[in-house]
C-alpha cells in the first residue's frame, strides 16, 4: 500500500479453497511488524478469516529496544490526523486485495494497534467489526464522522498505560457516539497480556495465557456475529 510517496509493506495471508473471504486488517504494536501480529494471523486464517498485517509506520520500519519502538511510535500518537489518514488507506487497500470479500472487513490491533484499531472506528471508516488488545484509549481530539463499526476491547485492568479511569472514560466516548460496542477487563492482567514475550513485570506488561485465551475465544465469537 503506498500513501503519500510512502510504501507501507502488508502481509497478506488467505485461508485456503479460494474465493473471497472475510478478512481482518492486523496493527501491530508499536514495534512495528512483528512475530505478535504473524502469530494472529496465523490463528485467523485457521478460523477461516483472511489477515492483512498492517505496516503502520511505512518501509517495513521496526524497533527492537523499547526507545526504538517509542520514536517510532511518537510522531503518529502525537498526529492522529496523519494516522487517521494511513488507518483509512488500509482498509481501502485491503477492500481492493485479491481473495479479499471487501464487504466484509475488519480490524483488530495489540497495545499502539490497539489505538489504531480504535482510530479506525472512531474515523467512520465502512468496516464492520474492531477489536483492541491491551490498547491505548487516549481519544483522537478530531471531529468524527460516526461510528459505523461495531467494537469490542479487551484490557487488563492492571495495566499501567491504560488505567481504569481510562477504560471507563472510553465507554463514555463511545457510548455518546452511539456505538455498538461491549468491553471485557481482566483482573490480574497488565499491558501486553496476549504476547507469550512479554515479560517486564516491572514495567506493568506481562503475559497472561487465561486472560489471552479469554479475549480470544471472545473475539472468535464477536467475528462470527458481525462477518457472518
Amino acid at each position: 500500500m503506498t500513501h503519500q510517496g510512502v510504501t507501507h509493506e502488508g502481509l497478506i495471508a488467505l485461508p485456503p479453497g479460494g474465493g473471497a473471504v472475510p478478512t481482518i486488517l492486523i496493527f501491530p504494536t508499536f514495534s512495528g511488524v512483528d512475530q505478535l501480529a504473524s502469530e494472529a494471523a496465523e490463528r485467523l486464517t485457521g478460523w477461516g478469516y483472511g489477515a492483512i498485517v498492517c505496516d503502520v509506520y511505512g518501509e517495513g520500519r521496526t524497533g527492537e529496544t523499547r526507545e526504538e519502538c517509542t520514536a517510532l511510535m511518537r510522531p503518529f500518537v502525537e498526529d492522529r490526523a496523519m494516522l487517521r489518514a494511513i488507518l483509512l488507506a488500509w482498509a481501502d487497500a485491503a477492500r481492493g486485495a485479491d481473495g479479499v470479500d471487501g464487504g466484509r472487513l475488519a480490524a483488530i490491533g495489540f497495545c499502539f494497534g490497539g489505538l489504531c484499531a480504535l482510530d479506525l472506528a472512531r474515523a467512520g471508516a465502512d468496516v464492520r467489526a474492531v477489536g483492541s488488545f491491551h490498547g491505548l484509549f487516549t481519544p483522537t481530539g478530531l471531529p468524527s464522522p460516526g461510528i459505523k463499526a461495531k467494537i469490542a476491547v479487551y484490557h487488563g485492568w492492571d495495566d499501567p498505560m491504560a488505567t481504569p479511569d481510562q477504560f471507563v472514560a472510553l465507554g463514555r466516548e463511545l457510548s455518546e457516539a452511539g456505538a455498538d460496542w461491549q468491553a471485557h477487563a481482566y483482573g490480574g492482567t497488565m499491558h501486553g497480556f496476549t504476547s507469550p514475550r512479554a515479560a517486564a513485570p516491572e514495567l506493568g506488561v506481562l503475559y497472561n495465557e487465561v486472560a489471552a485465551e479469554r479475549a480470544w475465544a471472545s473475539l472468535r465469537l464477536f467475528l462470527a456475529e458481525t462477518l457472518a
